[in-house]
């Protein structure tokens, strides 16, 4: 199964996340098919930058957002 989740990043103490389409049997930083947005929690309020037309098309073939990513997928809609 497809699904779009987050990738960690950045250094210890300090994260840092890539949003990306994966295929869910790979790990977590892993192999992925596209990477379509950044977050970073750290900066007030945290930064959410999400490709969100390929974010639609890999949602309408079938890919499966994590719930962490369907929350930032609906604050980066607003």
């Amino acid at each position: 199964m497809v699904k779009i989740r987050l990738r960690r990043m950045g250094a210890k103490k300090a994260p840092f996340y890539r949003v990306l389409v994966a295929d869910s049997r790979n790990a977590r930083d892993g192999r992925f098919i596209e990477e379509i947005g950044t977050y970073n929690p750290l900066t007030d309020p945290a930064t959410v930058e999400i490709d969100m037309e390929r974010a639609n098309y890999w949602i309408g073939n079938g890919a499966q957002p994590t719930d962490t990513v369907r929350a930032l997928l609906k604050k980066a809609q607003a």
